[in-house]
């Protein structure tokens, strides 16, 4: 038996526009045009639509229009905290979890949605016990994990500022990023299971605690040992046990709508990371217009989407936890995975592990980077084995720009699952005549949200993301400074949006926000709400650093980071493209490229590639990766030397580090322009070292 009909979330928006504001538009595009023109009616009705509360009225949407430095629902109280318990009555009625989580040792665990609440209750009463106050900065050092969405929601309850990094990370590195911010409290684990081993962290967080002078209380949560112990630290478990009147009467803090939330950091490759910092308003009505219109995931115990599953991998170290968590803001039930996508065995990468736990938790939206995608396409992986997959309705993607293939590969997979699961009428099955929906999206942590994304109701083509996001303003521009069509430029975000950054931490006069994205073009260039000139009091648009093609049809290609870019003989051209060549050959497993063409010097390009276990590059080798870029490309684009390496350096999230090996390989030394400690792989970096020495003496 396949589901009922089911109606697009971004439909039912339209329906409410129509129904209660007296709207109707004839295309998406002239309802995206509309949501970057008026911002206000705009914001105004994703409030609205999600019945947004506050204790005090708020004046217009959109106050003052300026970046950096726009003002938005002036006077509006909220808690993000609260947004979320809104459902707790409803989802529990409804029989449905709040988290389902497991960890690569098996480990599962789920929470109801009253549980979810006393658990956040008791811990909010501990934090406020030790003496948090609004304002004071909570750091976590945990996994993802129930207990870290719990312990984020009871810091933000009491309007604490929360950041978190991942347990993969050094000391050094998360360091760099927790004394910026001096927090009041520590909240770390004792260690993490990843592929296959345990990690001990216990010096670390020792290390930590000793190297950040403000930290007043630490709680340490045992995550690997149950007698792990650190002095004059509180037992986690023991914080969430209190269930009495004061944790059922507890109530989050009404917060100014641009109170600060939580602060990220960007993965910057030099200097230290940019701690970022969002409001509670602003990411509260960012997440559900993206998280609900365009990645179309439903209320779990809404008749239209009942019993949704909402799953993205991801790390704490990677801001998609954060919109993993976002969920639960329109109460979803979140399903979240705790360790290595590829198994336990780093000899033989198991790449069904994450599939296999989507099929067990009955996760109805799948997400992950768009690299686990391209493994699973290598490796051959066949879905057939889980059958229960077919109730998946929507597969999810960002990191990276997703390849025509890897999109095919999961288009395929699904058509046969679906075809299975209707001639076994399993229950909960989507409809076997209807392709798997892709929502590829592209954005960052710089505004924890979306410019780029999916539409259920526009037409699906690899290799692109189907729309500019609503509210998102963005455009291609050329090296002129005008907007494009059909032609690669920078992605700009010419209007702005709620949850672009309140400020950096420590950021006397805006001097590293403005530097970040708007130095580049003049202010008022551009800033007319629909187009055209502004008063330079409004500010300059946002560069994101991104190159950007727009289709005529309104689709959109992402070309890789702008600093990033491959200028040979004339012709620019970002790095996803020579990837999606060389990569769509079986033999490669993964690649790089770097451009050294700088200062007037002629271009040199050299490529990296690993290849598939057992092959060596040799002299054919060569000549087929160079024909492959020949045809999908230009003969311009064809390297100066391959190597074959055994690892691409990349970042704790995933990225290539082409910038970093670029600057390597025109001199700068390795410590300025790479922190290891926010590196996946710093092991490999010996080698590129030997070799940019090699190439200058050449030079």
């Amino acid at each position: 038996m396949t589901t009922p009909a089911y109606i697009p979330q971004i439909r039912l928006y339209q329906d409410w526009l129509r129904q209660h504001k007296g709207l109707s538009f004839d295309s998406y595009d002239a309802l995206w045009r509309w949501s970057t023109t008026d911002l206000n009616a705009f914001w105004q009705s994703i409030w609205d639509y999600f019945d947004l509360r506050s204790p005090t009225p708020h004046q217009a949407a959109l106050v003052k229009n300026a970046m950096p430095g726009a003002q938005w629902f002036t006077g509006a109280h909220l808690n993000y905290a609260q947004q979320v318990f809104r459902h707790v009555e409803a989802a529990h009625a409804a029989g449905l979890m709040a988290l389902v989580s497991r960890n690569e040792k098996g480990l599962h665990q789920e929470l109801s949605w009253p549980e979810l609440q006393r658990q956040v209750a008791s811990l909010a009463l501990h934090l406020k016990a030790q003496g948090l106050q609004p304002g004071d900065r909570v750091a976590a050092y945990l996994p993802n994990i129930p207990q870290a969405m719990v312990a984020f929601l009871a810091t933000v309850s009491l309007g604490g500022v929360w950041s978190i990094c991942a347990p993969d990370m050094g000391t050094n590195a998360v360091l760099d990023r927790f004394a910026q911010i001096e927090p009041k409290i520590l909240i770390a684990c004792d260690g993490v299971s990843y592929g296959g081993r345990d990690h001990d962290r216990l010096q670390v967080v020792s290390e930590m605690r000793a190297q950040l002078p403000t930290v007043q209380h630490l709680i340490l949560l045992r995550n690997l040992h149950p007698d792990a112990s650190l002095p004059h630290s509180s037992d986690y478990d023991s914080t969430i046990t209190r269930d009495d009147a004061a944790t059922a009467q507890f109530q989050p803090l009404s917060l100014p709508f641009d109170h600060p939330l939580w602060i990220v950091y960007s993965s910057g490759t030099t200097g230290l990371p940019k701690p970022i910092v969002h409001g509670h308003g602003g990411s509260t009505i960012v997440a559900l217009a993206l998280k609900v219109l365009h990645n179309d995931v439903g209320c779990s115990y809404h008749p239209n989407s009942w019993g949704e599953r909402y799953h993205w991998y991801s790390s704490t170290g990677w801001v998609m936890w954060n919109a993993q968590m976002s969920g639960l803001l329109n109460g979803t039930t979140c399903v979240i995975f705790d360790g290595n996508p590829g198994g336990t065995d780093k000899d033989k990468p198991d790449w069904g592990t994450l599939w296999r736990f989507a099929a067990e938790t009955g996760a109805t939206f799948f997400g992950a980077g768009a690299a686990f995608f391209a493994n699973c396409l290598k490796s051959g992986l066949d879905l057939s084995q889980w059958p229960t997959l077919a109730r998946v309705r929507a597969l999810g993607t960002t990191g990276s720009p997703l390849s025509e293939d890897a999109q095919r590969w999961g288009t395929e997979q699904f058509r046969a699952l679906r075809a299975m699961a209707a001639s076994s009428a399993m229950a909960g099955a989507q409809a076997p005549d209807q392709d798997v929906w892709w929502c590829n999206i592209s954005g960052g942590t710089d505004f924890a949200g979306a410019f780029i994304g999916g539409n259920r109701e526009l037409p699906l083509i690899p290799g692109q993301m189907q729309c500019r996001l609503l509210g998102c303003a963005v455009e291609s521009w050329n090296e002129q400074g005008q907007p494009v069509v059909d032609a690669v430029g920078e992605l700009v975000c010419t209007q702005p949006m709620p949850s672009m950054p309140l400020y950096f931490w420590n950021d006397a006069g805006n001097v590293r926000y403005l530097s970040s994205y708007f130095d580049m073009y003049p202010a008022g260039h551009g800033r007319a709400p629909g187009g055209g000139d502004a008063s330079p009091e409004m500010g300059a648009v946002w560069r994101h650093g991104d190159w950007l093609k727009v289709t005529p049809q309104g689709g959109c290609v992402i070309y890789g980071r702008s600093d990033a870019t491959i200028n040979r003989h004339g012709l620019r051209m970002g790095t996803s493209e020579l990837y999606s060549a060389v990569e769509a050959l079986p033999e490669v497993m993964d690649s790089m490229v770097v451009d050294l063409e700088y200062l007037g010097r002629d271009s040199y390009m050299p490529l990296f590639v690993v290849l598939r276990d057992g092959l060596v590059l040799d002299a054919a080798m060569k000549a087929k990766l160079n024909d492959a870029i020949r045809t999908a490309l230009s003969p311009r684009f064809v390297p100066n030397e391959i190597f074959q390496v055994d690892q691409i350096p990349r970042t704790l999230t995933g990225k290539k580090q082409e910038l970093p090996i670029k600057k390597l390989m025109l001199g700068q030394p390795l410590e300025k322009v790479v922190n290891q400690d926010a590196m996946a792989n710093p092991g490999c970096l010996p080698w590129y070292v030997d070799l940019a020495r090699r190439h200058l003496e050449s030079a």
